[in-house]
């Protein structure tokens, strides 16, 4: 951990504003632009990043930082970016729903519910895939990005995106597979 981080964070146990402040300085731009790369606005991306500090500031007596600053704080906007990106999954879901529930009526109840089960099973696997893995499929299949989108703004190849893409595809065939007798 730098000089300079280590400061940080005792000043910030201590109750000093000016950690805050230091933080802003030294990572505000960097966490919007890792949080942009993510979502594509840069409103949220401001939102997040403020959210994270408040929270921060909120916890300061309790935080235990083991890693890097920086990499404490990047991990902190990744995982704000896939709340964002998953409740972003949520409306889309919850929308298709009411067109899926007119269409259920005619269904029985026994087919509804391994209907209902198996699109559990499948958002508990895909909140289970690892963080990168997540991010890039959720990116693929929910806002409907190109392969090439994503690896520009993840800063990735291609074929790390194909590879993420896979990965998670053959987890999600291994989850429905009992689904498909």
């Amino acid at each position: 951990m730098l000089a300079a981080d280590e400061e940080i964070l005792t000043m910030l146990s201590n109750g000093n504003q000016k950690s805050i402040d230091l933080l802003f300085d030294n990572y505000y731009t960097y966490l919007c632009n890792v949080i942009y790369r993510a979502i594509n606005d840069a409103s949220y991306a401001e939102d997040i990043v403020q959210e994270i500090f408040s929270d921060i500031w909120r916890k300061r007596e309790s935080i235990n930082i083991q890693s890097s600053l920086r990499a404490y704080l990047r991990r902190a906007a990744v995982n704000r970016s896939l709340n964002h990106i998953r409740k972003q999954r949520m409306k889309f879901d919850e929308n298709e729903e009411a067109i899926v529930d007119i269409q259920s009526d005619t269904i029985d109840g026994q087919k509804e519910m391994e209907k209902d089960e198996l699109e559990q099973r499948i958002h508990d696997c895909i909140d289970s895939l690892p963080p990168k893995c997540k991010l890039v499929f959720s990116m693929s299949r929910f806002e409907n990005m190109s392969y090439q989108e994503i690896a520009d703004r993840l800063d990735l190849s291609i074929k790390t995106v194909e590879n993420q893409i896979s990965k998670a595809l053959r987890i999600l065939r291994a989850t429905v597979q009992p689904y498909l007798v």
